[in-house]
């Protein structure tokens, strides 16, 4: 399944969008060294941190999206960093628990 598969099967609201690629996992987390430390290239990030470092996490990661969960918003220069870098941000109001538990789902079944 693509990002863009995912997040258009979930209603999630687009707010940048990059390159459309395979999801590989995913990854629930707000403490940024933790998220830099262990979630992988490709996958999908949920998360209610949409600061201009959660952009810098994603691109040294190269994570496959960022979603917002819970209706937490991104600066909007935050966001134009985001489409500068290409990464793919998403919005959603469901929580992580609900949204990454949709994932993995769809990934294991």
């Amino acid at each position: 399944m693509t990002v863009f598969e995912f997040c258009e099967k979930y209603n999630l609201k687009p707010l940048s969008q990059g390159d459309d690629r395979e999801i590989s996992g995913g990854f629930c987390g707000d403490l940024l060294s933790w998220v830099m430390a262990n979630c992988q290239a490709d996958n999908m990030w949920f998360t209610v941190m949409g600061n201009i470092n959660s952009v810098a996490v994603a691109s040294l990661n190269d994570i496959g999206a960022i979603v917002l969960c819970q209706d937490s918003r991104m600066m909007p220069d935050r966001l134009e960093k985001a489409k500068e870098e290409k990464i793919n941000v998403f919005s959603t109001s469901a929580s992580c628990f609900e949204i990454a538990g949709r994932l993995y789902d769809r990934l294991k079944g």
